[in-house]
């Protein structure tokens, strides 16, 4: 990396560390982690009410639940994808075992025709009536010979085509499977949208002020939260140094900083949250999963004290966020829908914990 690209990079973390870090020395906050709240319809009538914090408390419910719908959405296309891919592979490999019969029968066919050709006595018996002892050795071993390709070509083509009935068979297997995902990523996309919409109508009720103050609020617990969270000293012997493939995948996402949160995005010009942690990794030259919650069970994990640049900081008991570490208590996300992707506290939601892409 170039040292206009970390300077970049230091430069941003020195500014959200002004942000998040200056706090007066021994304040002491109560537990950051929210109670959890009952899930919330989004058919259901939107309470009355001007009491910010419960409205708070309402849209971070209706965004968490469009974060796990989104995350349901994702895996559903990604395994879409696989299986979209494995048909293509199956209808290919079928073409080729079509190919292979259609030779086979030819040359079986081309074969019993070559021994018969001579005439209408069959080899056996032009075999026994031979005067010729060596013409009776030499008959014999081609005639023996000949037999053997011929039997080897039948059972050849018999496997050919025993295979040919299993790829169908896998084909429409994955062709199933492949429905059920599209049904699958289209009920998780229709409760996204439901629980966006919902949420949107709860802040459309509010007025300028109310939703200044309200942003307001939302600044003042995250700063809360990550003034706890370093409270409790976890980075105070924190050594953990980026590799060159983390300091990639962190200066990738610095460079989406303020495009558009999009739920199921991928970039370039719009992403999730787990969208932008994935691309920022495959760019860095080491692909990853595509959800949150599939980064969480197949990354290696490792303690929080140990985390370095480029690591992957999972949110929440059901592993519905993820943003990347990029050092010094900061990390980088796309947080929710009206949002784009920004700088935040490290601790400023509750941590599940934190992976390791690369290891």
């Amino acid at each position: 990396m170039g040292p206009s690209k970390c300077g970049t990079l230091a430069t941003a973390v020195t500014v959200i560390c002004t942000v998040t870090l200056l706090v007066t020395p021994g304040v002491t906050f109560a537990n950051p982690t929210p109670t959890p709240m009952p899930s919330l319809s989004p058919s259901a009538p939107l309470p009355e009410t001007r009491d910010l914090k419960a409205v708070r408390k309402q849209l971070d419910q209706l965004y968490h639940d469009a974060a796990v719908a989104t995350d349901a959405y994702n895996a559903a296309e990604e395994a879409s994808k696989k299986q979209s891919a494995r048909i293509i592979e199956l209808a290919k490999e079928n073409v080729k075992l079509q190919h292979k019969v259609a030779y086979l029968k030819d040359r079986a066919g081309a074969a019993v025709r070559a021994q018969y050709r001579t005439g209408a006595m069959l080899p056996e018996a032009r075999l026994i009536l031979s005067d010729d002892p060596q013409m009776l050795l030499d008959n014999a071993a081609i005639l023996l010979q000949g037999e053997r390709a011929i039997h080897g070509l039948i059972e050849e083509m018999i496997r050919a085509q025993q295979d040919l009935e299993q790829y169908a068979k896998d084909a429409s297997a994955q062709w199933q499977k492949l429905e059920g995902q599209r049904q699958t990523k289209a009920a998780a996309a229709k409760e996204v949208a439901r629980q966006i919409a919902a949420a949107e109508r709860l802040e459309a009720r509010l007025e300028k002020k109310e939703k200044e103050r309200l942003a307001q609020l939302e600044r003042e617990a995250e700063l809360r939260a990550q003034t706890a969270w370093l409270n409790t000293g976890v980075l105070k012997n924190s050594k953990g140094q980026a590799t060159e493939a983390g300091m990639r995948a962190a200066q990738f996402a610095m460079d989406q900083l303020g495009k558009p949160y999009v739920w199921g995005a991928e970039g370039p010009d719009s992403y999730d949250c787990s969208g932008l942690t994935s691309q920022a990794w495959a760019a860095a030259g080491h692909p990853i999963v595509r959800t949150s919650q599939e980064q969480w069970n197949w990354l290696k994990r490792v303690d929080i004290k140990d985390m370095r640049p480029g690591d992957l900081i999972i949110y929440f008991e059901d592993a519905s966020h993820v943003g990347m570490y990029i050092g010094d208590g900061a990390m980088i996300h796309a947080p929710r829908p009206g949002r784009n992707v920004t700088i935040a506290g490290a601790g400023s939601m509750p941590i599940l914990g934190v992976v390791r892409p690369g290891a």
